[in-house]
């Protein structure tokens, strides 16, 4: 998030796209962004007057945009903060786990689940979302296949 730049983000497809976002292993992926989350970056940038560069900045006391870029660290803080104002004691990183076990809940495939995270085993995938074999709704009940 602290790189995040103008430039990263794309319409692919018909869709909002973060491009390039280098990961672990230097790992080169790109992530749909949800519309949601594309109009509020849209409303942020308009309201802090930003059109390139950077798109997360330091926020004064004075409401003022300072600086060209959040450090990592800041992002680290401003997550662990919000957490905790809402009851949570949280790292930025349990977000990843956080969105992987939605998504898969909601219905989102493994695989691409896997991609957008940037994981090379779909094992590291699978132990964020602490997928187990789910032998009431197995794979082979819904080929469609018949015998008779």
């Amino acid at each position: 998030m602290a790189a995040l730049t103008f430039a990263h983000i794309q319409q692919r497809e018909g869709r909002w796209v973060i491009v390039d976002l280098v990961g672990k292993g230097k790992r080169v992926r790109t992530v749909p962004i949800p519309s949601w989350a594309k109009q509020a970056i849209d409303e942020w940038t308009q309201t802090a007057g930003l059109s390139s560069g950077r798109i997360f900045r330091a926020v004064n006391k004075g409401d003022r945009v300072v600086g060209d870029s959040l450090t990592s660290q800041a992002v680290q803080d401003i997550v662990k903060e919000y957490a905790a104002k809402c009851g949570y004691e949280l790292a930025a990183h349990d977000l990843r786990r956080t969105f992987a076990k939605l998504a898969r809940k909601g219905g989102a495939d493994l695989m691409q689940i896997q991609l957008t995270l940037g994981h090379a085993s779909v094992s590291t995938t699978e132990r964020y979302i602490g997928e187990q074999q789910d032998l009431t709704s197995a794979p082979c009940d819904v080929l469609g296949l018949r015998l008779y």
